[in-house]
This record gives C-alpha cells, structure tokens and sequence, in this order.
C-alpha cells in the first residue's frame, strides 16, 4: 500500500490538450524555444532522443497528458528535480496533469508564485554544475505515475506533488553535495561523459534565469504504484557539438546557410525605419 501524497500544486499557465492516441505514452514531452517560439526537434541517435539548445535562449518543458485521467509527472532537468531542487529521484514532487491535459514548464519553481526561469548557458554557469552536481547535465527526463483510482469531485490545471518519503532517494544526495567552488572542476570532469564516446564533452546545461511569475494551487493525489508507469528523457547541447557527435546531419547545419540569402528568413514583417 502506498500512503497518500498530501500536497500538489496547481500552475495556472496550463492549457488544454487534443485527442489521444492508443499507441501513444501516458505523457508526450516536447521542449520550445521561448525566444523564438519554436519546438525543438528531436533527432535519434544511437537509441537516444537529442534536441538542440542555443546558449543564451531561454526555454520551457511541454508536458501533454494523452490520456482521459489524471498523471503525476516528476520533472528532472539535468538531474534535477525542477520543484524541488533536490538531486532528481522518482519518488519526489512532480505536476499532475488533468486528462488530456497540456502545460509548459517554464523553470525551477522557487515558491506557490513564482519559477526562476530555464535557459540554455554554458556548461559551468548551470545550475546543477553551480551546486556541485554537474554529472547528468545535458537531460530532461520525466517520470509519470497512474492515479490510484478514487472519487475526483474536479480537476485543478496542472498541479505538482510532494515527494513520497518512502522511496526519495534524493535528499540525502543533494544535502552530500561538494560546495559551489568545486562545481567547476566537476564540470570539467563531466566532460568524459561515455554518452559521448569520450571524444566531444558536453558543452551547455540549464541555468537558473530571472523570476516569473508562475503561481501554483494545491491538491491532492495518491500514486498507483511505486514505480513509474513511464520514464522518458531528451538529451541536449549545442548544435556544433551535436554535429560534431553525427546527431545532427552536417547539411542541416544552420551555420552552413549564415550569411546567405534565404527565401524563408525566420521571423515576421518589421516596421519600415521612420515610418512609425
């Protein structure tokens, strides 16, 4: 028996979903680009799913709930958890999602009202490297948990949960961490990370951004199990290294094409100089 989880929040940014699909997993994960507007797309490689991040470019987390009942999704961004700020562990607080239900996760929560904000950076500057923890840099991963089915009166948008002290394995971890002055050498370290054959070392993590304003409710949910019912991850790094590593075909290289002229330039019609 598993005993309740007694505290979850709900993110108002939350919208709503489309149809499901039979073959689809319990909770799609997609990642946007929020100064350009854009989903990153997901290349495979070697049994791994890879996006590419630009340095400097804030983003933020899709989570799309495809099924017709509520889920609890444990949010881990390079090892750790996005709520809580501890060493990342299944049992911990995550967002539940209402069926069919989609919201973007913006950034690491600091309190009910507001995150500090996810942005692609440098390798040192993250925030997991900045607090001694820079092993699993370069991950987003996602752990998601059935209900236990039980009467739901209603359903709030996008809550998140308070870990199962029963099985968190993370607090102990992060409390162990080395000081932030040895961050740097462990990112240098990080750098052999087998993921990468040895031979291209990670280069950009997750920094901890400016505050937005993000406020949360509260409600309550009781896992199914113990174990996750689905455990997903996208890596990243910046696009040279993605091309350096054969993730990235070196023809869709962007830079190939800076400089040039091209048909379909990103972006929208400016104002004329002057005019307005």
């Amino acid at each position: 028996m598993l005993r309740p989880t007694a505290l979850l929040l709900t993110a108002l940014a939350a919208v709503s979903a489309c149809t499901s699909l039979s073959a689809q997993p319990l909770v799609d994960v997609d990642v946007v680009d929020r100064d350009t507007g854009e989903w990153l797309p997901e290349y495979r490689h070697r049994g791994q799913d890879w996006i590419p991040g630009i340095p400097g470019h804030r983003y933020s987390v899709r989570l799309t709930n495809t099924t017709g009942e509520r889920v609890l999704v444990v949010l881990s961004v390079d090892g750790v958890n996005a709520i809580s700020g501890e060493t990342a562990a299944a049992g911990q607080t995550g967002y539940v999602l209402g069926p069919w239900q989609t919201t973007e996760i913006a950034g690491w929560r600091k309190s009910y009202q507001d995150i500090a904000q996810f942005y692609f950076t440098d390798l040192p500057d993250s925030y997991a490297a900045r607090t001694g923890r820079p092993d699993n840099v370069g991950v987003i991963g996602v752990a998601v948990f059935r209900e236990r089915a039980q009467p739901q009166p209603y359903y709030e948008p996008a809550p998140i949960a308070r870990e199962d002290r029963e099985y968190d394995r993370g607090r102990d971890a992060a409390k162990s961490a080395p000081a932030a002055p040895q961050a740097s050498r462990r990112a240098s370290e990080a750098a052999a990370d087998s993921a990468y054959g040895g031979g291209v070392a990670q280069r950009i993590g997750t920094g901890h951004g400016e505050r937005e304003w993000s406020p949360v409710s509260r409600t309550d949910f009781v896992r199914a199990s113990r174990s996750p019912a689905q455990v997903a991850q996208l890596r990243y790094d910046d696009v040279p290294n993605l091309v350096a590593m054969g993730v990235i075909p070196r023809w869709r290289d962007d830079r190939r094409y800076r400089g040039q002229p091209q048909a379909f330039p990103n972006g929208f019609a400016a104002d004329p100089p002057g005019r307005w």
